[in-house]
């Protein structure tokens, strides 16, 4: 009895940790059993980010705080309405900043997780990305002093550079993945005049880097 009581403290305990609002917290290990946080092995590896050779983006674990309510970074760029009942209202999620003084590049990573069955989830992650994309299509619409410039649209992938003449350029990747219901946004974006140059990087090359860890991170999502 003592045992068993033991280790029902140490779920409580465990559980409140892991629902604390605002704060850091890389959650060790896999989902599940670690589902109402993302787990650390869930991050984007650093190395396999953009201009990696140049700023040596930390461990986004590391770095990571609760998201409540997560939206996308272009949206606050494209000036677009607010949708009522957003599915990211309900969604696990945390995010990565890594920021950079005027004219260097500041990094940015969420991962957003549906809990439950993934036919629930995983039309909630494709949902989220179909409103971005349409967010992204309308973005000049909505905010006409930005030029953006869609690079890659897919059924789970969607890429767009956004600049703003003489102000800011931005670089974002979309990546839903329904096998684990999960959504991950990718952001890198700086001043002008930009002090270091763009690379040349298929994106392609950054939507596989983005996925792999999902496979390890979700337990039995890629098959």
């Amino acid at each position: 009895m003592r045992l068993l009581l033991a280790v029902a403290l140490a779920v409580s305990g465990l559980c409140g940790l892991m629902v604390t609002p605002g704060v850091a917290r890389p959650i060790p290990g896999f989902c599940p059993p670690f589902c109402d946080a993302i787990p650390d092995s869930a991050w984007t590896e650093s190395s396999s980010l953009p201009l990696f050779p140049v700023y040596r983006w930390p461990g986004l674990a590391g770095v990571a705080v609760t998201a409540t309510a997560p939206r996308f970074e272009f949206e606050t760029w494209c000036a677009g309405p607010v949708a009522a009942g957003d599915p990211r209202d309900y969604a696990v999620a945390a995010r990565a900043v890594v920021p950079n003084p005027a004219g260097q590049w500041n990094l940015r990573v969420q991962v957003m997780h549906w809990r439950g069955d993934t036919v629930t989830g995983g039309r909630a992650a494709l949902e989220t990305l179909e409103k971005a994309r349409l967010a992204l299509t309308s973005c000049q619409a909505t905010s006409p002093r930005v030029s953006p410039s869609i690079t890659t649209s897919e059924a789970r992938r969607l890429a767009a550079v956004i600049s703003e003449p003489g102000r800011r350029v931005l670089h974002t990747y979309l990546l839903a993945d329904p096998g684990s219901s999960t959504l991950v946004e990718l952001v890198l974006w700086a001043t002008s005049p930009v002090l270091v140059e763009w690379p040349t990087v298929a994106d392609v090359q950054i939507f596989d880097a983005m996925a792999g860890p999902l496979c390890a991170a979700y337990l039995g999502s890629c098959r």
